[in-house]
């Protein structure tokens, strides 16, 4: 998350204002996972983590799990929630808290390297993306590019909006927006679509708004 957004996101961690935090396993990670057949012991890394139970769910699966995360109340809440006894030691700019399978770099993605990370088979993003300001996702993706191998793929769950003009085809098609972000580095594959009609809890009076909860394989590919 950019600098610009750190005081307002250790400030809802700070608050307990974590709505968006799910607390149960993502059942999209649970149904599709399983068909990207990735072995036992592959990386995968976890952006924006929060305290996702997803991390608890992928290392029974037998993966080493890799979160980053700008909130220490997240980062000691996901443990302690889990009754895990994790190890903590400092490492340059982060602290790097781990349990078992489970590692948690704790700071500023933005402030990661490749050797902060090691090895990287797959990412794992079920909301980093689209809780990140408009401007601000070009940066999230170009650094990611940076950070993990150029044959890394991508797990994505995006929620998004259907607005009332757009056609049907356009709707349940690969967005517009990822598709710029992505395509340079990325075959894009849409898995799955789901249309949901949800209530805008900020204006709970009126009629329920149309969103499309979506499940894209990204494949990594070499620059050029």
């Amino acid at each position: 998350m950019s600098s610009r957004d750190n005081p307002l996101w250790l400030q809802l961690w700070r608050d307990r204002r974590t709505d968006f935090h799910q607390k149960s396993v993502n059942h999209y990670l649970a149904r599709f996972w399983p068909d990207l057949a990735r072995p036992q012991g592959s990386r995968v890394f976890v952006p924006l983590c929060g305290k996702s139970l997803d991390m608890i769910w992928l290392a029974e699966q037998g993966h080493h799990v890799i979160g980053v995360e700008l909130s220490p109340v997240a980062v000691r809440a996901f443990f302690r929630e889990n009754r895990l006894q994790p190890s903590r030691r400092q490492m340059g700019d982060f602290t790097l808290w781990e349990h078992g399978r489970i590692a948690i770099l704790c700071g500023d993605y933005f402030a990661l390297d490749k050797a902060d990370l090691g090895q990287i088979d797959t990412v794992y993003d079920r909301a980093a993306l689209t809780a990140l300001p408009g401007d601000i996702r070009r940066l999230y993706v170009a650094h990611l590019r940076r950070i993990v191998p150029a044959n890394a793929g991508v797990f994505l769950l995006t929620i998004e909006d259907a607005e009332e003009d757009l056609p049907l085809e356009q709707a349940l098609g690969v967005d517009e927006e990822l598709s710029a972000l992505y395509s340079e580095g990325f075959e894009i594959s849409l898995e799955h679509v789901e249309s949901v009609f949800e209530a805008d809890p900020q204006a709970p009076k009126q009629p329920p708004k149309r969103a499309e909860y979506k499940v894209y394989r990204l494949s990594g590919r070499a620059a050029g």
